[in-house]
């Protein structure tokens, strides 16, 4: 599995020379402003700045409520979707701000890419309805995950679906050596069709509409869901290039959209059918029903004042990927910007006074 990693790398400095082509927010050399990484984060935002964020449901909200024309510095999307995608923009430095589940990351840390975290949300309800499920080819006869030895499983080294994988292995008593991962991008629809090929017997599929519509369509050819072991997969995290927390214009900038970000989780708790209707209607091309049904699959919003919990998972996760990769293990703490620690709790609680009662929590 060193391997995958490895052609990961590759993978970021083959497309490093593409991107930065397109790169809108990228700068070359030390900003002329620039900040200490360990000095009080900047809140006036001068003229000028532009952040490129790329975080689809985020951006919809936000523009859906005029938010955006209230900031006092540009925001430029991308249309990027998962963590792969913002590693390569990362590398290039066409991309200030991506979202993403807690393992790109890590995996941006081992291709050499600095990066740090500015926000955490947990999840309510995922052990009623977890994030990630097992989707079962139906070419396959498996009904539990004690038949998991010998079969063939999806597996993205970069993404949070190859951790919860090496995680139920690890809960089943398997080593990697016991099935065969099969190295595939976790992009689109390419799980579903692997799994309906039958070129894997296993795929993690995610509660974003994916293992919802998997069941949909297959389930009338034996398609089934399995839920993964007892443990947590509801990390997900805002992070950024850390040479733009150096920038104390794009510092300021980003405080601001954490802000934002909380608010629209907010929102989202407190309007999931119009939610619901606005990303995956609208964006995803699903029916009212489906949209809502996957908005509630993916719980109540959580987001900590204090990351320590945060950190103890990510370490978790660090030790558990080193291991079965060959890759260094490190001090997960390092990835967290602690000054950002409270703006994304305060926000999501001032908006959830500002909307009414909050069945969320932010502590």
């Amino acid at each position: 599995m060193a391997g995958l990693f490895a052609r990961m790398a590759k993978l970021c400095m083959a497309l490093a020379g593409a991107l930065a082509l397109q790169a809108c927010g990228g700068q070359s050399g030390a900003p002329a402003n620039r900040l200490a990484l360990d000095a009080p984060l900047p809140e006036t935002v001068p003229p000028g700045v532009t952040l490129v964020i790329g975080d689809p449901p985020t951006q919809a909200i936000i523009e859906h409520n005029g938010w955006d024309k209230q900031l006092p510095f540009k925001i430029e999307w991308a249309q990027l979707a998962g963590g792969p995608q913002v590693t390569e923009a990362f590398h290039a430095r066409a991309l200030d701000v991506g979202a993403a589940a807690n393992v790109p990351p890590i995996h941006a840390t081992w291709v050499g890419i600095p990066v740090k975290i500015v926000g955490v949300r947990f999840r309510r309800g995922v052990s009623e309805h977890p994030l990630w499920r097992f989707g079962i080819s139906p070419k396959t006869r498996m009904n539990s995950l004690a038949d998991l030895r010998g079969k063939k499983i999806a597996f993205s080294a970069g993404q949070v679906q190859g951790e919860v994988v090496l995680r139920t292995l690890q809960e089943q008593g398997l080593k990697a050596s016991d099935v065969t991962l099969v190295d595939l991008p976790s992009t689109g629809d390419v799980y579903i069709n692997a799994l309906v090929a039958g070129l894997v017997d296993v795929a993690p599929l995610g509660a974003n509409g994916i293992y919802q519509r998997y069941i949909r369509d297959y389930a009338k050819d034996g398609a089934k869901l399995l839920d993964h072991g007892p443990f947590r997969d509801d990390l997900g995290l805002i992070y950024t290039r850390t040479e733009v927390l150096e920038d104390a214009g794009k510092a300021a900038a980003l405080r601001a959209y954490v802000q934002l970000w909380a608010r629209a989780a907010q929102w989202i708790e407190t309007h999931p059918a119009e939610f619901a209707q606005l990303y995956y209607v609208k964006n995803q091309g699903l029916s009212p029903s489906e949209a809502l049904q996957i908005v509630r699959d993916q719980g109540e919003p959580d987001i900590p004042r204090n990351w320590s919990d945060a950190i103890r998972y990510q370490q978790g996760s660090v030790d558990l990927l080193a291991a079965q990769t060959g890759q260094a293990r490190f001090d997960a703490s390092i990835l967290f910007d602690r000054r950002f620690e409270t703006v994304a709790a305060d926000a999501f609680n001032e908006q959830g006074a500002a909307g009414g009662a909050s069945k969320g929590s932010a502590r």
